[in-house]
């Protein structure tokens, strides 16, 4: 199946945090007190897909307050921390939502991703992740995790699916 086709399916997003909406380094203040940096314009990214009527979800490894904060400012609903099998996760929130792998894009950028990738209908790579996975991803993005991947990915879809132009319209007046 082409890209294009792919991208025309999808109904739900699902990422990775650590190295995909951040750049998946690790910062602990002197507190021990562990901080993240989030590119503003993934989160826009979020925005503009729930806008134009999709879901939006995050899938990690690890457990994090600021996980938790970042997903309740941008009003994502679907938030799995603390993830050992991703398979099985995403599995669980396809059947949830009544949706088929095809209607499933999911974004990651190392090892745990891989089952994932190879189960969905886009299966997306960000630019630095590990070889394995950039290999089996359906799309490979320009942009690194935590520099504007997600937000790539995005547009690539709604552009895929002629809605790009219908959900920016309030910003082109």
């Amino acid at each position: 199946m082409e890209l294009q086709q792919r991208c025309q399916q999808v109904e739900l997003i699902v990422a990775d945090v650590d190295g995909v909406l951040t750049n998946g380094c690790l910062v602990f203040n002197n507190q021990g007190i562990e901080t993240k940096q989030f590119h503003m314009r993934d989160g826009m990214a979020v925005s503009l897909w729930q806008r134009a009527g999709y879901r939006f979800g995050l899938m990690t490894s690890r457990s994090s307050h600021v996980v938790r904060m970042r997903a309740a400012e941008l009003e994502i609903e679907i938030v799995r921390q603390g993830v050992a099998n991703k398979l099985a996760s995403i599995r669980e929130i396809m059947a949830n939502l009544g949706l088929s792998g095809t209607r499933v894009c999911y974004i990651g950028d190392d090892l745990p991703d891989l089952p994932v990738v190879r189960a969905v209908g886009l299966g997306v790579a960000v630019a630095d992740a590990c070889e394995e996975l950039r290999r089996a991803a359906h799309y490979v993005t320009n942009a690194p995790g935590g520099a504007g991947a997600v937000r790539e990915v995005v547009e690539l879809i709604l552009k895929a699916q002629r809605r790009w132009d219908d959900v920016i319209q309030p910003y082109s007046t």
